[in-house]
């Protein structure tokens, strides 16, 4: 389960909701890490190995941390960031950094990308999966839709993106909200990406209640299930409490109730 259900603000007061997403049958959660100071992240650690919950920990950038800017002294101060977000991972006990942090949430040039863009890119994510490694962890890319990105905006773009890194510890992810509106077969675009996929977000079109709304996820878990996927498979599910996400309007009662509605349809689709 992912914890931006809850807004940002990823503090000790938590830990109820972790037992409550654990009384609830799963097995894990994402853990979005925006504050970069380590030490913050021990409680979280033991908190989750008393629990026995999986951890997968995910950041973004915001526009002050923009890794494909003209600037290079931002390019440099990006890098840093993003390491210590790696630094926090390691202590949570996550061996992945997932999210978008190819470049900066809702940032545009009005234009596409630039060869020297994905270049800059390429080469501080480079830099960066070669630190995870000294940590052993994988960078698991995300892209993000043509309104929040313009440097990735579809599996083939990341899958590009990833082959100019080019680095075994950058690996790739797949978010069902972003490839709804972007690829034409979701099954198709999960072959694509194949034994490179380490980590998968589920989010209904409305980012609701999960089997609320038009997702065909059967299609996508017959795709995970063709390519032999064994990792970990997170609800992602937002409300007005995460700004960012642009949600005005009610969707669902209540966060416990998402949360239980979401694994049951899970747990109908595919022990069907």
């Amino acid at each position: 389960m992912n914890l931006l259900l809850w807004g940002t603000e990823m503090n000790e007061d938590m830990f109820p909701v972790l037992e409550q997403i654990r009384e609830a049958g799963y097995d894990g959660v994402e853990v979005p890490i925006f504050n970069t100071d380590p030490a913050a992240w021990e409680s979280w650690r033991k908190q989750l190995d008393v629990l026995g919950l999986e951890r997968v920990a995910v950041t973004i950038n915001g526009p002050d941390h923009h890794q494909i800017a003209n600037d290079p002294a931002m390019r440099s101060k990006t890098l840093e960031r993003n390491k210590r977000a790696l630094d926090c991972a390691a202590v949570l006990g996550s061996k992945l950094l997932t999210g978008p942090y190819h470049s900066a949430l809702g940032v545009f040039a009005g234009r596409t990308a630039t060869d020297e863009e994905k270049g800059w890119a390429a080469e501080n994510l480079f830099e960066l999966a070669e630190y995870a490694g000294t940590l052993g962890i994988t960078l698991g890319l995300e892209y993000l839709n043509r309104f929040e990105s313009y440097l990735v905006s579809c599996t083939d773009e990341l899958i590009a993106l990833a082959d100019q890194v080019n680095h075994p510890h950058c690996k790739l992810m797949f978010d069902s909200f972003h490839a709804n509106i972007e690829e034409k077969d979701m099954a198709a675009a999960i072959r694509k990406i194949g034994n490179r996929l380490v980590h998968v977000q589920l989010s209904e079109n409305d980012r609701g209640t999960l089997g609320a709304g038009h997702v065909d996820f059967e299609s996508i878990i017959a795709g995970l299930s063709s390519i032999g996927y064994s990792g970990m498979i997170s609800v992602e599910a937002f409300s007005s409490k995460l700004t960012a996400a642009n949600i005005w309007r009610p969707l669902f009662g209540s966060e416990e109730q998402l949360v239980k509605d979401s694994i049951q349809y899970l747990k109908n689709i595919t022990q069907s």
